[in-house]
């Protein structure tokens, strides 16, 4: 599925709720044009920037490290941390690569629970 079909699918559940999920409200709520909009949900434009897609992702709900992913980019915040320390970030992230789900959140609850 790609980030705008996505896109789509959400409003359009968050529609069947609640009206002013409509394509026009939720761009003028983000800040950009309904055309704009239209074009991102049809795939028409390459991927909005960052701040579209996180105000996007507080209107609709989403996670925005889900959608940046969807979208090819990855978090300001997280590009700045990995450029901290790129080569021991690679490393861990190609380590992580083929390890299961459950593995992966332990790892995240140690590091985040530890006592360093």
């Amino acid at each position: 599925m790609t980030l705008g079909s996505y896109l789509r699918n959400v409003r359009e559940r968050h529609r069947e709720r609640d009206r002013t999920y409509s394509l026009r409200q939720v761009a003028l709520r983000i800040g950009v044009e309904p055309a704009y909009l239209s074009k991102i949900e049809r795939d028409v434009v390459p991927p909005p920037s960052e701040g579209t897609i996180r105000r996007l992702a507080r209107d609709l709900e989403e996670d925005p490290d889900l959608l940046l992913a969807m979208a090819g980019k990855v978090s300001g915040d997280l590009q700045a941390i990995i450029l901290q320390r790129p080569q021991l970030f690679a490393d861990l992230l190609r380590q992580l690569k083929d390890a299961p789900d459950h593995a992966i959140l332990t790892v995240v609850r140690e590091v985040r629970d530890g006592d360093w």
